[in-house]
């Protein structure tokens, strides 16, 4: 199973969008809530590969791979349950 990790604020309704999907698919992840944090804001963006500040920020087996929309658009296009079966 993959190693799921999910950088992302209480309220924000991406980042609930999101999380509503892999607890869809049965994904255990990790939650960096990193709510008004700006060192972790700003390792977030150092570990991602864009610059993006904004949350969420969605890592599978330490690759990012984005936020909410492309984490959806990977679902849509059937590499989400791929990337999620890799160990």
């Amino acid at each position: 199973m993959a190693k799921v990790e999910i950088y992302s604020w209480r309220f924000c309704p991406f980042c609930i969008r999101a999380k509503r999907l892999l607890d869809k698919k049965g994904v255990q992840y990790i939650d960096h809530s990193i709510d008004g944090d700006e060192i972790a804001r700003d390792a977030m963006v150092d570990r991602g590969s864009d610059g993006k500040r904004s949350v969420p920020q969605v890592f599978i087996n330490d690759r990012h791979i984005g936020g909410c929309d492309d984490l959806h658009s990977l679902d849509a296009e059937g590499k989400l349950d791929l990337l999620l079966a890799e160990a």
